[in-house]
């Protein structure tokens, strides 16, 4: 009995998990997030605004 229960357990969690993986790929593709992606991207290239607004040059 326990070991059937255990059984079924691990296979709902695979389809949970299968069901959720394909949801994050449909969610990362999906058109309506390519400008928030698009802005995410090129946040390491922006400048860096210390907590006044002034911003700090390197180098």
């Amino acid at each position: 009995m326990l070991e059937q229960f255990f059984s079924d357990a691990r296979i709902a969690l695979t389809v949970v998990s299968f069901l959720t993986f394909v949801g994050i790929i449909l969610w990362a593709y999906s058109g309506r997030r390519e400008a928030a992606f698009a802005a995410a991207a090129n946040l390491p290239f922006a400048d860096e605004i210390d907590m006044e607004g002034a911003e700090k040059h390197h180098g």
